[in-house]
């Protein structure tokens, strides 16, 4: 049932256990393919970028994992060692969706902890609503799309001569922020509606979820539904209410979860796996009350942590002082430290109960 509380004791000596052998990161990336990647991508490039985080071997020396111009960047993510060897043995595996137009890299700082922390780390770059590439309709309309990009990730891990060795798959977790903690959930079995969603947002298109976001102004929730009308969007729409579950997955962590307006109330319920959702209150992009808050009371195995004072954006990278200089995503209250401390310490309580 629906909880508040920490986990169990026991999982917290998991937990212990787990860091007292926590080995340098290691971080390589590859690529894959998904059959809508093309139709999102600026460029109609059928890739998806794979980042991957894991536990490496001993010596590996790591280096920071920055964002924005050499020697000025915006945004601090963490730290890993570029193609170091994997420490032996198989290790648990979590798949991780970043925010709508964010990107793999800046959720380095979380991915980069649960590998410290003995877990294999699958993160992708979502095809035309990632921060690398320019935003496009198709990128911030499909949004039931974004699960298929971390089964994809995860049949091309399985299949790396380099990575499939290491790989627990009996032990598989996701996790997300915002858009991606949609797609966590998706991942795991909620059924996304298309039709809910913009019945919601006809009622209240005042709601932040239906407004642009500041990543991408000109994706307007109304030149979404027009786009749904022509080809190929239109083909796409009908395959929405699909089941686009990933087998295997034994918990879901999510950070301010949205548009969780857009999830079939009847499917979270049914939702067996165990859920962690953590989020500010002081959050006026994915507010609590219809998202993280719904969620939580939904889902029969939930747990939700509740940040006084944190805003959306406190869930991405540490912004540097150029970046709240520089960066409309920077105008934060507080440090971000103690968000992502709370964060990474409640999924790593989660994986190390479930996984």
């Amino acid at each position: 049932m629906f909880k508040r509380s920490g986990f169990a004791c026991f999982a917290l000596l998991a937990l212990t256990c787990i860091s007292l052998h926590a080995a340098p990161v290691g971080e390589v990336h590859r690529t894959t393919t998904t059959p809508t990647a093309a139709i999102r991508d600026a460029e109609h490039r059928d890739r998806l970028r794979v980042t991957v985080w894991y536990p490496a071997a001993e010596g590996a020396i790591e280096s920071p994992l920055d964002i924005g111009a050499p020697g000025h960047p915006s945004f601090l993510s963490g730290s890993a060692a570029a193609d170091a060897a994997f420490a032996d043995g198989k290790h648990p595996v979590v798949l991780l969706s970043h925010g709508f137009g964010g990107s793999a890299r800046m959720m380095g700082w979380f991915g980069t902890a649960i590998a410290r922390a003995g877990y294999v780390v699958a993160a992708v770059d979502h095809p035309g609503n990632n921060g690398r590439d320019p935003m496009t309709m198709a990128g911030g309309t499909l949004m039931w799309e974004r699960p298929e990009d971390l089964h994809a990730a995860i049949d091309a891990m399985q299949k790396d001569p380099l990575i499939a060795p290491h790989l627990d798959m009996q032990r598989l977790g996701v996790a997300g922020f915002s858009a991606g903690g949609f797609t966590a959930l998706v991942s795991a079995g909620a059924r996304f509606s298309l039709d809910r969603l913009k019945t919601f947002c006809h009622t209240h298109p005042g709601d932040p979820v239906c407004l642009p976001q500041k990543e991408a102004p000109d994706v307007t929730f109304a030149a979404r539904e027009q786009a749904l009308n022509l080809p190929p969007l239109a083909a796409q729409a009908a395959r929405a209410g699909n089941d686009h579950s990933i087998p295997g997955i034994k918990a879901v962590f999510a950070m301010a979860p949205a548009p969780i307006q857009g999830l079939e109330p009847d499917t979270l319920k049914a939702l067996k796996t165990p859920v962690a959702i953590i989020l500010g209150d002081a959050d006026n992009v994915a507010p609590p009350a219809p998202n993280g808050d719904t969620a939580a009371k939904l889902l029969p195995h939930a747990t939700l942590k509740t940040l006084p004072g944190v805003g959306h954006y406190d869930f991405l990278g540490n912004c540097t002082a150029a970046g709240m200089k520089e960066e409309a995503l920077c105008a934060l209250v507080l440090p971000q430290d103690g968000t992502h401390d709370a964060a990474i310490a409640m999924a790593k309580a989660l994986f190390g109960k479930n996984l």
